[in-house]
Parts: C-alpha cells; structure tokens; sequence
C-alpha cells in the first residue's frame, strides 16, 4: 500500500498569533487564557488572523492529488438524485429532493395512489435554487396543513437558520404575502379550517436584553391576512429562557396538545379545549424526571414515554381524567427494542425501534395487541414515517451506509413486503463493502457496539495496518445507526476502513444509555471512544500510526477530549464545528441550551467536571499530538467559531516547541453555518478536505476506480 504522507508537501507557517493573556478566578481556580481575543470574530484582527489560517490550508490541500480525486469523488455521488423524508397530508405526499445539477432540495408534492396503483407525477412547490446563484438559500423546515391544501415553510441564507415563514396555497400555487421572521424551529401547526397555525417564533434583537434573543423562543398564533407583529403569545411567556415548545391538534382538531422540553432529557405535557371559550392549557404531566410525547384520537391521548421505562412505552390517557394513576400502558417496554418512532394509520400504530442500532419496524393495533414486523431491505435505519388514520396505507424511508435513500409504502392490511415508490439514484454497488457489528468492552467494562466498514475481500491479517477512520457522537440523545455516507464511499473504495462507534450519550439504548454519557457521566463517551480506538489496534485493523477520528458539533468536543487524553493512540484528527472549551461555551450564541446536557460552568460542582475534561484547557506542554484539521463557520448560529480559532492557536504554539505529528490546519468557512442548509459543492469541498487529510497523514492512495 503506497504511503500518501510520504510525499513530500510544503506546509507553510501559520500567522503570527499573539498572546493576550486574560486571567479568570472561577469557584477558586486560576484560569489563563492566552487566546481570549480570538473570541471576537467581527474584529479585524481576528478576520485577517482567520484568512491567513484559511489560506495556509488552501496552499496545504492545493498539493494533495488525493484531495482532487475524492472531491471528483464525492461530487459525483452527491450529485445524484435523492429523496428526503416524506410527510402524508390529505392524500398528498410532500418531500423533499436533492435534483442533480441543483445545490439544495427542492420541496415535491405528489398523488401517491391513482387507480392502477402506481405513484402519480410530482410537482416542485419550493425551490430555494431560484432565490440564490451561490446556493445559500436553503429550505429549513416544512408543514403541510391538515387536508395537504396550505404549506408553511422557512428560509434562511448562509446557513444561518434563522428562517422566514412563507405560506403558500398548494392548490393555487399563490404565495401568500406574509412572512414572519425569526421563526428557527417554527413548529408549525395548522387549524382545521386552514384559516391560521400555531408557530414557535424568537424575538427580535431589541425586543430582549442583549444576546437574550437567542433564547425565550414563544408559541403564537397567526391568522392569515392578518399583520404577524400582533400575532397573540398564546404559551412561554415568564417561562425559563432555555425552554422550547412544540404543538399538535388532535384528529378532529378539538384539542391542542402542548410539549415543553427541559432540554434533552425531560418534558412536560399540556392540553387545551380549542371549543371552549377562554380555556387555559391544563397539566397532563408536569415535573416528572422523563420524556414525554404523544397524539390525540378522539378524547384520547397515546402518550410515548421513558418515564420509569427507559426503552420507552406506550400508555392511553383519557382526556376526561387524565391524572397519571388513571394511564393504561398497552405497549409495555421491550427488554431489547428502543422505541424511537410512533405514528398511527387507521386503526394501528406503527413502532419503528433499534435493537443494538439497527432499525426494526413493526405494526399493533391501537389495544396494544403486535400484528406483525413489517420485513426491511437489509440492516439500515427508518428515518422517517408517516400515515394517516383514515388509511391502511403508509410510507417510511429506509437507508443504510451504502444504500442511498428510498421511501416504501406499506399496506397495514396486506401481508406483503414494503415496496419503493421514491428512489434515489444508485450510488455505489451495496456489496462493496462488508458491514460488521463488533461489540467492545469500555474502560468500566461497558460492552459498547461499533460498526466497521471495509472493502469486501480486504484480508486485514495479509494487509497490515490500514489506514482507519473512527467517527462517533455520544451526545444529546441521538442515536449513531446505518445512514448513508456518500463521503466515506471513496474512502472504503481505496482500501482504508470506516468505523463508527455507539457511545454512550446517545439513544441506542435508551435512556439509561443517554444519562451514563451526560453531565457528571460525559467522560465515559470519552472512555468508549478512547476504548473504540484501542479495540480497532488490538484486533489487527489498524495501528496508532494508521488511525484517524472523526467527529463534528458534540462529536467535534469527543475527538477533542479524545486527542488531549490519548494524543499516542491516534495519527490524525479531524474536528467539525466543535465546542473545545466547556469554562466559556454557555456565553455564546444558543450554548446555554445545553447546560441540562453538559452542566453549567456557573455551577461549582459542575465545573469540576467541565474542567477536567475541556480540551482547550487540557492541552499540554512537551506532548506530541496528532496532526489536527479543524473546520468551522463563520455563520455557524449553534457553535460559535472562537473554539476553533482559540483551540487550534493553542496546538499551534505548543507545537512550535514540541513538534506534533503532523500539521495543526484550520478552515473558517465563509457563507456557511453549523451545516444545515449547506450547498452541495461547500458540502464537497468540506468533505473532500476531511478525507484528504486523513488520506494524506494515515497514507492511503486513493484509487480511481473505472466508472469515476
């Protein structure tokens, strides 16, 4: 196997970053942070600071030939047809696809049934390609009405998220001339008679104090033709900034169904009678220590919860006397499914869960009473489901690492196996690669699954150490399954391995899985990475000399903690869009949202643990570290940019004295957010800059296979 960083490449110096060093007295500890001014990213030194590094990448990357070829690469594979997640209304199927040729999705109706069976024609809605030439007009989030009629939906530039409803009339194709700002997760619920919706909306800045527009988002509630800035606060108001809400109608649409969510791990429900006069929300469950989520049928409520089931359950409510001791659970927890989807047809629920992350679907009657698993294509992921209660029909989207896409309609009544009615374009051959799920113990002797991708007919005890890339998340409550990659498909093509492991912090096993890598418990996400990466050296796939991490947002802190714990154990390291230093994170942008997943720095006992693992403040002098390619964007409304900039002007320095093993490069990119909403083409260069660098540090040739 040729040896890519053999090659001889010309790494410039990085700019000149002074130290400004500010000290800080936090619950009785020193802190001195050199690099404080690079928090300030509309400063002029900092932006000229922030082009110089971006340059000295650019001239970096401009010399690697594999960089080239997988870009080629890539672009190709994702600029191939593929359907999003779809949405039944009315008889009408909404979805989302990516065109080729185009750099966004565009939104798509269609008659999914007619007579002879077969899907009708779809018809683009929304095309956010038509409002920008750069791409950067992106279609954030979309909500049918009720009878498939009116659509609302949100649009943002430069990956910013802070949408713009729009309303358009389905039927006429009018866009209707409202448009209401500062509406991020706008939540949308239509009335019944089309007439006006519930929405989730931020405030303006100087409508708050100061950085507190980020927060207090509200329900309102909008008429059409009516002015947006006197839409009425129907919920939020004197509530806790961090909060968030989300609404649903029941069926008939005579009661309104509210969630509040304490961050990731807690939710209350409330309900209001739309036909009584001046009816107020009413408490279904309120201060329990669990999720809690649902639908109304009728005067009933199916509520989804992990309280006191961390697999979660199913319990029926009567709306008449909704008290918890009145429940009745119908679908107790399993002892080895997690729920992680509910939706209802006519007369039935449909359950998708995972069983060691991989997705299992299955169909019950609305007593509880198991019909049937529906069969799935191969081991992959449902990412989306959706039906309606007055059809035995309904329509799930299935993909898996190299299966791109595809939606399947299902008939509840039938006993026939799924069939495609959306597909997307054939990528990559499915038998490229062997898919292996191997289960490792933790440093706590947690047993920890982790996938492991490679090239059918690799021999990994003739090969040597391949070059390997070890991804993961462990965060939040999201679970790590089968999804397709387009960008790792060259990778494995080329002969190196793709593994990614399901820490804890995730959802794969519920919610005792979740809590073991949250707060006080988040080092053990650490400890499984960290053990991932030993189990892949043990077991002959790679070496530390071989053995590149992944991982962006949450997983961008994981690969951070991970390189200043274990710098020995790993050659090379790619961070997206991170959060790297855990004493200040909870001052910047939506960061305080997460303090009931981190913990509060303000909080003593909490910053103990923040502390001890926070990569920006464990960096160490006389440490050869892995070499470390940092990406990040200036738009980017989630993770503010400073950690990137302060974390990697701090491995820069120390790598002055002490040589790290490869180059510390950053990317700051312009016009670009945390990544929803990003242009194909930045997609590929971000992409094809990520498997470049680890191609380059952990020497693997990227082949040019026939076809390319």
């Amino acid at each position: 196997m040729t040896v890519a960083r053999t090659r001889q490449v010309h790494i410039p110096d990085p700019p000149d970053t002074p130290k400004r060093v500010v000290v800080d007295m936090v619950h009785g500890v020193e802190i001195r942070d050199p690099y404080r001014w690079l928090e300030d990213g509309r400063s002029p030194e900092v932006r000229e600071w922030t082009l110089a590094q971006n340059m000295r990448s650019n001239a970096v990357f401009q010399q690697l030939p594999e960089r080239q070829l997988i870009a080629q690469r890539i672009s190709q594979l994702m600029s191939q047809d593929m359907v999003g997640t779809p949405v039944l209304r009315g008889g009408r199927l909404f979805f989302t696809k990516r065109i080729q040729g185009k750099n966004q999705p565009v939104l798509m109706v269609m008659d999914p049934e007619q007579t002879d069976g077969k899907p009708g024609s779809a018809q683009v809605l929304v095309d956010p390609n038509q409002l920008s030439t750069a791409g950067i007009v992106a279609l954030d989030w979309w909500h049918p009405s009720p009878d498939g009629s009116m659509l609302a939906y949100g649009l943002s530039e430069r990956g910013d998220e802070w949408s713009v409803l729009h309303i358009l009339n389905v039927d006429t194709g009018e866009l209707l001339p409202e448009r209401i700002e500062r509406t991020r997760y706008a939540g949308v619920t239509w009335k019944q008679d089309n007439q006006g919706f519930y929405y989730g909306r931020y405030p303006k800045p100087g409508e708050v104090p100061p950085g507190e527009e980020n927060y207090n988002r509200h329900i309102y509630f909008h008429k059409l033709g009516t002015d947006p800035d006197k839409d009425p606060k129907i919920f939020g108001e004197g509530r806790p900034k961090e909060l968030s809400y989300g609404t649903s109608l029941s069926d008939d649409g005579k009661y309104l169904l509210l969630t509040v969510s304490h961050g990731w791990n807690r939710t209350d429900l409330y309900v209001r009678d739309e036909q009584a006069d001046g009816a107020e929300f009413k408490p279904v469950v309120e201060g329990k220590d669990g999720i809690f989520y649902g639908k109304i049928i009728g005067d009933t409520l199916y509520i989804i919860t992990n309280f006191q089931a961390p697999r979660y359950k199913i319990a029926v409510v009567d709306l008449s006397n909704p008290a918890m001791d009145n429940w009745k659970t119908i679908i107790p927890e399993s002892p080895d499914l997690t729920i992680d989807r509910v939706e209802f047809a006519k007369g039935h629920i449909i359950i998708s869960g995972l069983k060691h992350a991989v997705s299992h679907l299955y169909v019950y009657t609305l007593d509880g009473e198991l019909v049937r698993e529906i069969p799935l294509p191969t081991l992959g992921t449902i990412t989306g489901i959706t039906a309606s209660l007055d059809s035995s029909i309904f329509y799930f989207r299935f993909e898996s690492f190299l299966v791109p896409p595809a939606v399947y309609r299902c008939d509840i009544e039938k006993d026939a196996t799924p069939e495609v009615v959306l597909a997307s374009a054939e990528g990559v051959d499915p038998d490229l690669a062997t898919i292996e799920q191997v289960f490792y113990s933790s440093k706590d002797g947690t047993r920890v699954p982790m996938f492991i991708l490679k090239r059918r007919g690799l021999d990994i005890s003739k090969a040597g150490p391949v070059p390997t890339v070890l991804s993961g998340y462990g965060g939040f409550n999201i679970s790590r399954t089968p999804t397709y990659s387009p960008a790792i498909i060259p990778w494995i093509e080329s002969g190196g391995i793709y593994a990614s492991a399901n820490l804890r912090g995730g959802s794969e096993y519920g919610e005792s899985w979740h809590r073991a890598g949250m707060l006080q418990n988040k080092q053990n996400v650490f400890d499984d990475f960290i053990y991932a990466g030993k189990y892949l050296i043990e077991n002959g796939y790679t070496d530390p000399e071989h053995l590149g991490i992944w991982g962006r947002s949450n997983g961008g802190l994981l690969v951070g903690a991970a390189l200043t714990q274990r710098p020995d154990l790993f050659r090379a390291v790619a961070c997206g869009v991170p959060l790297l230093d855990m004493v200040r994170y909870h001052k910047f942008l939506i960061a305080y949202l997460w303090c009931s997943e981190y913990g509060n720095p303000d909080d003593p006992e909490a910053f103990k643990w923040l502390y001890a693992y926070s990569p920006y403040h464990n960096v160490k002098e006389n440490v050869s570290y892995p070499a470390v390619y940092t990406y990040t964007a200036e738009s980017d409304t989630r993770v503010d940019p400073m950690h990137a900039r302060k974390m990697t002007a701090l491995l820069q320095d120390v790598s002055s004295r002490t040589p790290s093993k490869g180059p510390v490069l950053l990317t700051v990119e312009a016009d670009a957010g945390h990544g929803v909403g990003k242009p194909v083409y930045k997609v590929v260069d971000e992409q094809a800059n990520i498997w470049g660098f680890f191609a380059w540090q952990l020497g693997l040739e990227i082949q040019e296979p026939a076809g390319w």
